[in-house]
């Protein structure tokens, strides 16, 4: 079976991705709620897609910003559904707006959704796809392993062999730190 890090070097879309943001550590939750929300709008699909759809998701959801997508009403659901430019599924939508106002809760309950997920950390990724699916929308196994994966808080986004993981490790992802690796997830 091939590996992300067989396939994404040199690749248009995977390869940017690839080389400087899978595996690294998020520290601003904006970024951290476009990861879940593309994370989300994978499922069913593949990577790739979701990747040619960034900047269209990025345009349509108004940078992530958490606090402006919590607000959004039945008004911005209809633009996002119409917007042929992202995943125009009913479901997905409603979990994007849906969680950004969980995120809102988080922060105000820990300062931030990355202090949400540090206060977790470490957990077997078993016991992370309990805890989101009882906080968060549409978060099964696969979503929450590559969420996790690709925030740095579960290994296996690269191969050891990977010149990238070299630069994620000096990084210090949350999995790398001691105690910080009870189970891993899955590739893209």
């Amino acid at each position: 079976m091939s590996h992300y890090c067989d396939l994404a070097p040199a690749h248009p879309f995977h390869g940017p991705y690839h080389d400087h943001e899978y595996g690294f550590p998020v520290d601003d939750d904006d970024t951290l709620f476009e990861r879940l929300v593309l994370e989300i709008n994978q499922a069913g699909l593949s990577w790739l897609t979701v990747l040619k759809k960034r900047a269209a998701f990025r345009e349509a959801f108004e940078g992530f910003a958490v606090a402006r997508v919590a607000d959004y009403g039945e008004a911005d659901r209809e633009r996002l559904l119409a917007d042929a430019g992202i995943i125009r599924n009913r479901r997905k939508v409603e979990a994007a707006i849906h969680n950004a106002g969980v995120i809102q809760a988080l922060q105000a309950d820990h300062g931030s959704f990355r202090a949400w997920l540090e206060h977790h950390h470490p957990l077997p990724h078993a016991d992370w796809v309990r805890l989101f699916r009882r906080t968060f929308r549409f978060t099964g196994p696969e979503i929450v392993g590559e969420f996790l994966m690709s925030t740095g808080y579960l290994p296996g986004a690269h191969r050891d062999d990977c010149p990238v993981q070299a630069r994620i490790l000096a990084a210090g992802p949350a999995w790398a730190r001691p105690g910080g690796n009870p189970g891993a997830g899955t590739s893209p």
